[in-house]
């Protein structure tokens, strides 16, 4: 079986525009939640949200595409040219026919669906775009355009699990020879009125707008429910031969990945669907010892709980973890290759980011502050509404 690497990476959350400067805020505790400007909430239940900050579509995408496309398009196409760019991906050291994308998101452009219904009710005219604009596979859809990447062009919609999928098809497409190449991208940004209040009447939400910077505390015994973010990342995946015979730099390569569903519930987990999960991705990796894990902790009283009984359920001793929710909040279906760049980055700085607002914990969590130590194999976690679960390992080659 063909090895995949990684040789790019990029990133753009709430509390960073680039990969980088995402990574030294995690580290440093920064949290991005703060009140929501996108639309008035000051009379909402749920009035936070963690909300990219300083940027401009224009940097990334022409003028008259962005007026067609929804934002979570906008913020993917940033992830993916940072990316593309680490890579040093041109037209002199690849093949475009070899080089594919496999794109994620959760719900795709809610914002501007949200306009259009409002114009449809209200008689007002409805975008030609409304439809293109909208659609989850056009995020996969403008990376081909915009880079000229004519191999297999994929898209996952599977809640927060989306981004892990996006990564485990493209390196599924690698190691089955369908590409060379594979840019994992993932993207979200439902901070719409629709979206907020409707995770909020499922009381899904934290309602800690009295302290919004604390408000996205995962592990933590007096979590209240998770904060939305938004935000997109990318990662550049080829065969280990492609990527020595062009002289790339190589960040990691995938050891082993899980998927699994609980085939219980379409929004309470269970123990058993995660535990599968990670004991396929240790099976395919060999059993490798796991450093770090970088888990999904979104901050809800039941996911947390029941992710910690999975962690223990596998491993018994559980290596350290943390979840980097307090800081960026949850950023659904963009969330798994979020975390991934943020693993490949703990492993290749030997550092691990903080659990940030963890204040009584039964594990280590790594509270508040990173710790440093030699990272060899890191896990990332993901699971989503529909009992759907995933598990990734990166290991320095």
């Amino acid at each position: 079986m063909k090895t995949v690497v990684i040789t790019g990476i990029g990133m753009i959350t709430g509390v960073g525009n680039t990969a980088e400067e995402s990574f030294q805020a995690m580290l440093n505790g920064i949290s991005g939640v703060d009140f929501i400007t996108q639309f008035d909430a000051s009379k909402d239940i749920v009035q936070i949200a963690s909300e990219v900050k300083g940027f401009s579509p224009e940097n990334s995408m022409r003028p008259k595409d962005i007026k067609k496309t929804d934002r979570f398009i906008h913020l993917g196409m940033h992830a993916l040219n940072e990316a593309v760019k680490d890579a040093d991906l041109n037209s002199n050291n690849f093949n475009p026919t070899r080089v594919g994308v496999s794109a994620a998101t959760g719900i795709g452009g809610l914002p501007m669906i949200q306009q259009n219904t409002e114009n449809n009710f209200q008689g007002k005219k409805i975008s030609p775009f409304f439809i293109p604009g909208t659609i989850t596979n056009l995020l996969a859809g403008y990376a081909s355009i915009y880079h000229n990447f004519k191999g297999p062009n994929l898209s996952s919609t599977t809640a927060c699990t989306a981004g892990l999928h996006a990564i485990t098809q493209a390196a599924k497409t690698i190691m089955t020879n369908g590409a060379d190449v594979m840019i994992a991208l993932g993207s979200e940004s439902t901070i719409s009125s629709m979206g907020i209040r409707g995770f909020s009447v499922m009381k899904a939400l934290s309602t800690r707008n009295d302290d919004p910077k604390t408000a996205s505390r995962p592990f933590d015994k007096d979590r209240d429910g998770f904060v939305m973010g938004e935000g997109a990342a990318a990662l550049v995946l080829e065969t280990l031969e492609h990527a020595q015979a062009r002289g790339a730099k190589i960040y990691a390569k995938i050891s082993g990945f899980g998927e699994s569903a609980d085939a219980e519930h379409i929004t309470s987990p269970s123990t058993d669907g995660p535990v599968r999960a990670m004991n396929a991705a240790l099976s395919m990796s060999g059993n490798v010892k796991i450093d770090y894990i970088n888990a999904h902790g979104t901050s809800t009283p039941l996911g947390d709980a029941n992710e910690t009984k999975a962690f223990k359920e596998v491993f018994g001793e559980v290596p350290p973890l943390s979840s980097i929710k307090g800081s960026t909040g949850h950023c659904l279906g963009a969330t798994g290759v979020i975390e991934a760049v943020v693993s490949i980055m703990a492993l290749n700085k030997n550092i691990m980011p903080p659990t940030i607002n963890q204040f009584t914990s039964d594990l280590d969590y790594i509270p508040n502050k990173p710790r440093k130590k030699e990272l060899n194999c890191v896990m990332s976690t993901n699971y989503g509404f529909g009992g759907t679960n995933g598990a990734i390992i990166f290991a320095k080659l």
